[in-house]
């Protein structure tokens, strides 16, 4: 007789997000505990703009000790350099504080974002305003929700309507660009918001506060939660001409407000380099 191990149980979102929820929420109190010495420790990483405190990375350390210890044999990957691939198929990415420098500043737009990615597909996914204490949070087919509130996104159906939330890279090459490039989206929509965190702007987006978002530079760990609540909500998420959200354009918007907004990002070259 041929003994056949028996495969591995199915793993299910609504448990992944439990987990998400629950140290996202202690990642921020922590978050919120390190607000009063952030200015006292401050570091840069790709360019002089672009800072990271001590508690970013505390907060990375505590978010990953904490999925670990309930789960060990998964994979992570955060902003702040944590990385391990992991044995079960599933990966979390992390972002510890989404909107840094709103953080430094005292601004109440920054948030803990965290997504559960099982064999490269995001399932699970919880972000957190750290101010606020608002959370959205979303699990692949079952829907995207602010609290308790289910999600559907903007129903507004014209771009010249439409506020747009977007966002800027710290390259000053990049910058010069994105700037070229909403100098002319400016004029076509009726305004634009720049919030300094994406994971808020997708949640923004999925929630209608925004009508639509678009940003070049986006890493996964920006992207990872955010997206998920966005498509959930019904948006449609992706880069230009046929390619992935991600680093060279993401594009958030209800399906009535996407492609005009494509097709004029990709008539200003939008995701060109820079």
């Amino acid at each position: 007789m041929v003994t056949v191990a028996a495969a591995d149980p199915p793993v299910d979102p609504a448990e992944l997000l439990t987990l998400a929820r629950d140290v996202v929420a202690r990642a921020a109190e922590l978050v919120t505990a390190a607000r009063a010495d952030a200015l006292g420790q401050v570091s840069t990483k790709s360019t002089p703009t672009d800072p990271v405190t001590a508690a970013d990375r505390a907060a990375e350390r505590f978010v990953v000790d904490a999925i670990l210890a309930a789960r060990p044999a998964d994979g992570v990957l955060g902003e702040e350099g944590a990385e391990r691939p992991g044995t079960s198929g599933v990966r979390w990415v992390l972002d510890p504080i989404d909107g840094t420098v709103n953080f430094l500043y005292g601004i109440p737009a920054y948030a803990v974002s965290l997504a559960a990615e099982v064999d490269g597909v995001t399932v699970a996914g919880v972000v957190r305003n750290v101010v606020t204490g608002e959370e959205w949070s979303a699990t692949r087919g079952g829907g995207a929700y602010r609290g308790e509130t289910r999600l559907r996104g903007s129903a507004c159906t014209r771009l010249d309507r439409a506020l747009v939330g977007t966002g800027f890279g710290y390259d000053a090459d990049r910058r010069r660009q994105q700037a070229r490039v909403l100098a002319e989206v400016l004029p076509v929509v009726r305004d634009i918001r720049r919030i300094g965190s994406a994971a808020l702007d997708l949640c923004g987006a999925a929630e209608g506060r925004l009508d639509a978002y678009y940003e070049r530079g986006l890493s996964p760990w920006d992207l990872a939660a955010g997206e998920l609540v966005a498509a959930e909500a019904g948006l449609l998420v992706t880069g230009l001409r046929g390619r992935p959200p991600g680093e060279a354009m993401t594009v958030a918007a209800p399906p009535a407000l996407h492609a005009p907004l494509h097709e004029l990002l990709v008539a200003l070259d939008a995701d060109e380099a820079g």
